[in-house]
């Protein structure tokens, strides 16, 4: 392995000065003049209300040097390939026959979602579990986001990931091993099973009742549905018409949003927590399902890296490649839809090939983080059927 190749340990150090930097900024935040009449609530966006509190919240009281610490208790590493950065978490199980796991979070994620997975499916027998359940996990960040950053240049997008990803997995020792991922990790666990079928044990990738917004768009809507049915797509789409601005205006303009991401936290603040009261569970409220502090620690860190710019590039590079969100693969695949309803299947899954399909009544688009433990079974039952 060559000095570009070596897989290096890392640890998370933010500077005091970036620190104070964050409190000062905040403290400054130049709010919009409120609109007599408007009411506190969600029809045009985030609240300024909810907002304010958040920020102040983010400045008075949460904790960043708990959380670092927190995130440095887990090994870490980096590597250089295909020369960028990538940062990932490596927890190898106590147990001699785990399973190899690479799970791969999307937007507007990062690997830390996956911190309430990582000592139940390293070390199931610790949390109840059985050892036959065990894998090695590794977490990657994604090129541009959380600590695999900054980019080396243009030209990241879902195939060239995917390839850096499995480059990864040889460099630890990983011939063979299993995938997991929602959102851009779907996509990127889709391809390693597409484009490694000798390589790739079995792919599972959780999604959502949102998933029903894009038919006709990224997945093509069936003949048979009924008028049920429809009425339950034509709901999803028109709250994905509404919401979608933010892909949009990624997928094309992404230097119009990068200044702001990068220069007013607070405006990385509401870009995000828009999306998690959007997406998750709609019968919780935005702190039920993620809690301020889990919610802060993924916010500070795309601060802190100035990732939201080359997060929103990753959407743009994915947007003008020649590579769908999706692939076939002829290896096992499972499914865990959260906050879903059978009109998902219908439209992804019509002919009933995925063998492992679960449906959630709770959860949402980032259930690693608002119900871990359906999430951990799940991946669990599915992996369960594929080892020796």
């Amino acid at each position: 392995m060559t000095d570009a190749q070596e897989i290096r340990p890392y640890q998370i150090e933010v500077a005091e000065a970036d620190l104070t930097d964050l409190r000062d900024r905040l403290g400054r935040t130049r709010r919009p003049q409120p609109v007599p009449g408007d009411t506190d609530d969600w029809s045009r966006g985030i609240p300024p209300g909810y907002l304010d509190e958040l920020a102040e919240y983010w400045r008075t009281s949460y904790d960043w040097r708990k959380a670092e610490s927190e995130l440095n208790g887990y090994p870490q590493y980096t590597t250089e390939i295909d020369g960028q950065l990538i940062h990932f978490f490596h927890v190898r199980s106590p147990e001699p026959d785990a399973m190899p796991l690479i799970l791969t979070h999307g937007y507007p994620g990062s690997a830390v979602e996956f911190l309430r997975l990582l000592g139940p499916l390293s070390d199931p027998v610790s949390h109840g579990g059985q050892a036959s359940d065990a894998f090695h996990v590794v977490v990657p960040s994604l090129p541009g986001f959380g600590f695999s950053t900054p980019l080396s240049g243009a030209g990241w997008e879902l195939g060239r990931t995917t390839a850096a990803f499995a480059e990864l997995m040889t460099r630890l020792g990983y011939e063979r091993f299993a995938a997991q991922g929602g959102d851009i990790g779907a996509g990127v666990t889709g391809y390693l099973g597409a484009n490694y079928p000798d390589r790739v044990i079995g792919t599972h990738v959780n999604s959502d009742r949102g998933t029903l917004g894009m038919a006709g768009e990224f997945v093509p809507l069936p003949d048979d549905l009924d008028a049920d049915d429809l009425a339950v797509v034509e709901a999803a789409k028109a709250t994905w018409k509404a919401g979608r601005g933010y892909l949009d205006l990624q997928s094309n303009t992404p230097d119009s949003i990068a200044p702001g991401l990068t220069d007013s936290p607070v405006a990385q603040l509401a870009w995000i927590a828009e999306k998690f009261q959007a997406w998750t569970d709609p019968a919780k409220s935005p702190q039920e399902s993620v809690d301020r502090d889990q919610l802060l620690t993924l916010v500070s860190i795309y601060w802190f890296y100035r990732a939201g710019a080359s997060a929103a590039r990753f959407l743009y590079e994915a947007a003008h490649s020649n590579l769908g969100w999706g692939a076939p693969s002829t290896v096992p695949a499972g499914w865990a839809v959260f906050n879903s309803s059978p009109v998902v299947r219908r439209i992804s899954d019509p002919e009933h090939r995925i063998a492992h399909w679960t449906d959630f009544a709770e959860g949402g688009h980032f259930p690693a983080m608002e119900c871990s433990e359906l999430l951990i079974d799940d991946v669990r039952a599915f992996f369960r059927t594929l080892r020796p």
